[in-house]
């Protein structure tokens, strides 16, 4: 795959940076797929696919703001696991929590390691990657979403989590390494499924994404730096502090949001962004 950054001045470089940060600030959070759209804006834009390890390490952004908004919660959840090993209260809530959320990151950084050792050049070219799949991938999403809507019961709180609830939703988290998929969306589903209030299940998809995001982020970020060595470090950090900025608007809007309504609008925008997607290839990408 050519390099996206090469030919391009500094300035054009950091302005590229800003929007994907922008987009992965939007979209990381919001049950839509960042990596569906941090795939398709940069090629509808004429910017051609950034890769997998730029997108990746301007998720740093996403990070950085989601530990940041959730400081108290995880400062919560360290001193419970303290406590559980060394006085074995494993049944206190904050324990629970970060036992489910050690349990939850298992699949996605199982799978996701496989894919970076393993796998690496056929994924960055894989069918898995082009809008058609795309398109597909996130209208069958928004119906299952639509579904958990319907089905979910909605009287289960975070209080009440479990490992058996981080394992639950960490499977449905690393099918978001799909694109198109939807960390955000997939692991809200399985959540809503499960029984969850759409609340509680957001928070707890946001807390369990700290250490998968974190990781990927980590693991691509040499490679992302390597891919804009040409314009130097400033693009990346431009596009990771338009990520963190506006993940947390994202984050404290999604939470009040989901307070007083349901996810339909999000099955809505899906099942259009997969439509027009699909439009769109029969336009240009089939051709």
């Amino acid at each position: 795959m050519a390099d996206p950054s090469a030919s391009i001045t500094l300035l054009e470089a950091c302005w590229r940076d800003l929007v994907l940060g922008v987009v992965q600030g939007l979209t990381e959070f919001l049950p839509i797929s960042s990596t569906a759209h941090l795939k398709v804006v940069p090629v509808l834009l004429g910017w051609g696919d950034p890769g997998v390890s730029v997108t990746a390490a301007i998720q740093l952004g996403s990070i950085v703001a989601v530990i940041a908004y959730f400081r108290s919660d995880l400062s919560q959840v360290l001193r419970g696991i303290s406590r559980a090993i060394r006085h074995g209260q494993w049944r206190e809530p904050e324990a629970r929590l970060g036992l489910a959320m050690a349990v939850g990151t298992l699949p996605i950084l199982v799978v996701g390691l496989g894919i970076k050792f393993f796998w690496a050049q056929g994924y960055e070219q894989s069918p898995l990657r082009s809008v058609l799949s795309i398109a597909i991938v996130s209208i069958v999403m928004a119906l299952l979403l639509a579904l958990a809507e319907r089905a979910g019961t909605r009287r289960r709180q975070l209080p009440d989590v479990s490992g058996r609830d981080g394992f639950v939703v960490g499977v449905a988290q690393a099918l978001a390494l799909i694109p198109g998929v939807s960390r955000s969306g997939s692991t809200l589903t399985a959540a809503l499924f499960d029984g969850w209030q759409r609340g509680d299940a957001a928070r707890f998809s946001f807390l369990l994404g700290i250490p998968a995001i974190t990781i990927a982020g980590l693991v691509e970020l040499k490679d992302a730096l390597d891919a804009s060595a040409g314009n130097g470090p400033l693009p990346l950090l431009v596009g990771i502090f338009s990520a963190a900025l506006v993940s947390w608007l994202a984050i404290d809007w999604l939470l009040k949001f989901l307070q007083r309504h349901s996810t339909w609008i999000f099955v809505a925008y899906r099942l259009l962004f997969g439509l027009l997607l699909l439009v769109w290839w029969g336009a240009h990408g089939a051709h």
